[in-house]
């Protein structure tokens, strides 16, 4: 369906229901003012009835004053209740022509009104002439039972009033009742289609557009991955689908200009590092080899200090080999996996011959070798886990520039074995720690003169994750570092992988 016929079909049935919502409103407040009409007609008849019943009184009260007191003056009430009781009696009738009911008994009672008149008439008159006869009890006696028919007509007839104008009054607040709430559902349909309506403009073109609007907007900030729900009648819907292909097209285009960009920034980046490191890490080695080479062969020396001459060169070169080595292992774990060699290590013997070698580098560090028991067999390549723990020695020693101990232990852990190399040296900085087994990232070792090429950890992680083991660290600034690794006990399982860097 179209937006267009939405919209039609939408504003007619809306005229309609609120069409027919004031109509029964007007029928129910018409109801309301008949029903509230008879209330009204029923209190006046009421009220004639009453006025009439008083002009009954008053006679009467005029002849008792006139026979008790033989004085004409006390009989004013009466005459001035003759002269108005026709008007009074012709109003009732009026009031209630249209009730045959009610008619009927205001009939009875001027009937009985008529009797007392056409007895009090000659009475007075009598009365005027003989006072006597006014004192008569017979006389007394009939006009009591006169007025008490009389009282007993107006008593029923007021009776039926009240009854006639209850029942008109629960009518009317019944039809009042019912148009308060004909015109509460009615204003509350209209409303709530009013708003029905405006919340399917606002579901099926505003939300929409502010969709289709919104997601313009977060796309040209970058929000390439962004697709919006499929919504919307006829032309919106379109709008919609024409935004997802051009979305998708956009993010095609992004992904592979990203993949370039990443080519390109990691082909340079890895070219600046290995620039830095050569220009501080190879140079001074490659000169010391390049110098002392000149000097032996420029000059004669004496055996004890060609020899001297020669173990520095000796030094050197193997550093350089070393550094190469380190580069040779990352390019290999990146681009070809490593490559293990699957059989039984003791290390407990691996360890012991780290330790002596790594004890004989440095005579200020002390290589405590502290194992429970003997031996401790794993699976692997020694090689590569000569290499790992020799890294630990050799970071160990190298941040410790004044000297102390370096304890080596290994210990049982579970179904593995854990080996521990403990320092006492500068530790590791806590806002550097989480990066610490990052390629070429040495912190603040280039600053104080230590030498490295930030490899050593990496490609140690490398090496222990291949073997199904894992590395970590424990480092304080005061007390120095704690490395750890722990390896599967024989026959652990060994996997060779390819596992790509990353930072921790």
């Amino acid at each position: 369906m179209t937006l267009a016929r939405r919209m039609w079909l939408a504003s007619v049935t809306l005229a309609f229901i609120v069409v027919a919502a004031f109509a029964a409103l007007i029928v129910a407040i018409t109801a309301q003012r008949e029903a509230t009409a008879r209330e009204a007609r029923s209190r006046d008849v009421t009220a004639a009835s009453l006025r009439l019943e008083k002009l009954v009184v008053d006679m009467e009260t005029g002849i008792r004053g006139l026979t008790l007191t033989d004085d004409p003056t006390f009989l004013q009430p009466y005459t001035d209740a003759r002269k108005a009781l026709p008007s009074q009696r012709a109003a009732l009738q009026a009031l209630v022509v249209n009730d045959p009911v009610q008619r009927r008994r205001a009939q009875e009672v001027e009937e009985r009104i008529r009797e007392y008149v056409e007895f009090a008439a000659p009475l007075v008159a009598l009365v005027k002439e003989t006072p006597e006869i006014g004192k008569d009890p017979l006389v007394a006696e009939e006009g009591k039972r006169l007025t008490d028919a009389i009282q007993n007509v107006f008593n029923r007839f007021l009776i039926a009033e009240d009854a006639l104008a209850a029942d008109a009054g629960r009518d009317a607040e019944k039809r009042s009742n019912l148009a308060v709430i004909v015109g509460a559902i009615g204003i509350g349909a209209s409303a709530a289609l009013i708003i029905l309506f405006g919340v399917f403009l606002a579901r099926s073109i505003g939300r929409p557009v502010r969709a289709v609007a919104s997601g313009a907007t977060r796309l040209a900030a970058g929000e390439w991955s962004l697709r919006l729900p499929l919504q919307g009648p006829g032309e919106i819907g379109e709008l919609t689908q024409a935004f997802n292909e051009m979305a998708e097209r956009i993010e095609q285009n992004h992904a592979e200009l990203e993949a370039q960009n990443t080519e390109l920034r990691e082909s340079e980046r890895m070219k600046t590092e290995l620039v830095s490191i050569v220009s501080h890490e190879l140079r001074t080695p490659l000169a010391s080899v390049l110098g002392f080479t000149a000097l032996l062969l420029k000059r004669e020396f004496d055996p004890p200090i060609r020899r001297h001459y020669l173990g520095i060169v000796d030094a050197q070169a193997r550093r350089l080999a070393a550094l190469l080595e380190d580069f040779l292992d990352v390019q290999r774990i990146e681009h070809e996996g490593l490559e293990l060699a699957t059989e039984r290590v003791d290390l407990a013997v691996l360890l012991d011959e780290q330790a002596e070698l790594y004890a004989e580098q440095s005579p200020k560090h002390t290589v405590e070798v502290a194992l429970e028991e003997r031996p401790l067999p794993v699976r692997g390549d020694p090689d590569r886990l000569a290499q790992v723990v020799g890294n630990l020695l050799s970071n160990a020693i190298k941040y410790s520039p004044d000297g102390g101990t370096v304890q080596l232990a290994a210990e049982r852990s579970g179904a593995g074995v854990r080996v521990i190399v403990r320092d006492e040296g500068l530790g590791i900085p806590e806002d550097q720690q989480e990066r610490i087994f990052t390629k070429f990232f040495r912190g603040d070792a280039g600053a104080t003169g230590i030498t490295g090429t930030g490899l050593g950890l990496a490609v140690s992680r490398e090496i222990v994750e291949a073997h199904g083991g894992s590395i970590g660290f424990d480092s304080d600034p005061s007390t120095g570092s704690t490395f750890w690794v722990e390896l599967p006990e024989e026959p652990g399982e060994v996997r060779a992988n390819n596992v790509k860097e990353t930072p921790r």
